[in-house]
């Protein structure tokens, strides 16, 4: 690790550009950022949701990652870059949000990597996703590390495919000579969920007595406050070239459902609804919707029940061996989550659901 990189903890050194600030995790690495005393410019659409950095002594640029020439005036100056935009979702759908989601993650990454370089703006960390991360095909449950390939021979989802094209562009860019490292997300909850993520709904939901059964499964699941920390250790220990997987804890979603309880004191559902059986009515109502209705919300899809069946479990012994990562609890990650959606955006009305533990978010 070069002196330079470690330099982006000292607060009187140039910024550090944050793409994705105004999703979830991009909230949380900003915050994160500021407690640190670096200074901290993001790229952000005009048209977008920004709350999540009103308020924030940020220095704000707007851009469209689509757009090479827009992102140049946002990395000029800069000396790291953490990449985090993505448009993340589990639905196959029609084929312009294939086209969109593919512009965003896969070209929208090569642009991103090719303003760094002409700008000469130092490392980039780019957020990679598990669900693009191989696994034993003979044993999906084994753990997972950064060794195994993704396999595309079989039905995944549009997200998933992105994520993969989304490293090979890194290991493009790492072969003419850029700074890149890849820092592997699992399904993430937290605080600052200003959207809300698809794990912040389900909570919300929860809380509200709307979740009235469930499909069972399991996820490697990473608190908020550990992948950013993941991120940090990457952009300041991290080897060029590699890959390092993030995750606090696997998780069952009955598991995950005994947790919202014991946080809420709203009761958990007692129906289960077979695997089999929901995969087959996620599989009518996703085409329906995806075709018919492409701005509805959907929770159960086929994409994300496959991999909740897969049971994937990951291995983050190269993270923590490397980089000296120490992951945390997922108890302590929804209790984040409930208190900002209890006491932030304010969405609890179950006057059943207990006021939460206050602690403070910024520790995030």
């Amino acid at each position: 690790m070069t002196e330079k990189s470690i330099q982006t903890t000292n607060s009187s050194s140039a910024p550090v550009l944050v793409t994705g600030a105004a999703g979830h995790l991009g909230a949380n690495l900003v915050h994160r950022l500021l407690d640190d005393g670096i200074k901290v410019r993001v790229l952000v659409r005009a048209e977008s949701r920004n709350e999540a950095i009103q308020g924030l002594g940020v220095e704000r640029f707007y851009g469209d990652l689509r757009q090479i020439d827009s992102l140049r005036p946002a990395l000029e100056g800069c000396q790291g870059v953490y990449h985090v935009a993505a448009k993340i979702a589990t639905i196959d759908g029609n084929r312009q949000f294939r086209r969109e989601i593919y512009e965003c993650n896969v070209v929208g990454t090569r642009n991103l990597l090719q303003a760094a370089r002409d700008t000469g703006a130092g490392r980039v960390v780019v957020t990679g996703s598990f669900s693009a991360v191989g696994y034993d095909l003979d044993n999906p449950s084994s753990p997972s590390d950064e060794t195994m390939q993704f396999y595309p021979l079989e039905r995944t989802m549009p997200y998933e495919r992105t994520k993969a094209f989304v490293e090979h562009e890194c290991w493009q860019a790492v072969a003419r000579g850029q700074d890149v490292v890849v820092a592997t997300c699992c399904a993430l909850m937290g605080g600052w969920d200003y959207y809300p993520s698809r794990l912040g709904r389900t909570l919300v939901d929860y809380a509200n007595g709307k979740l009235r059964a469930y499909v069972d499964g399991g996820f490697e699941f990473v608190a908020a406050r550990d992948i950013v920390e993941g991120h940090v250790l990457c952009m300041n220990k991290g080897r060029s070239g590699e890959k390092y997987i993030f995750s606090t804890e696997y998780k069952t979603i009955s598991e995950i459902l005994d947790l919202f309880e014991e946080v809420t004191g709203v009761p958990r559902p007692a129906r289960r609804v077979p695997t089999g059986l929901m995969r087959t009515f996620a599989e009518i109502a996703s085409f329906y919707l995806s075709h018919f209705h492409p701005s509805f919300p959907q929770r159960f899809t086929p994409g994300a029940i496959r991999l909740l069946q897969l049971c994937r479990h990951a291995n983050t012994r190269k993270a923590q061996q490397e980089l000296g990562y120490k992951p945390t609890t997922i108890r302590h990650a929804v209790k984040d989550a409930y208190q900002f959606h209890y006491s932030h955006r304010k969405v609890i009305t179950n006057p059943d659901a207990r006021p939460p533990e206050e602690e403070p978010l910024s520790e995030q």
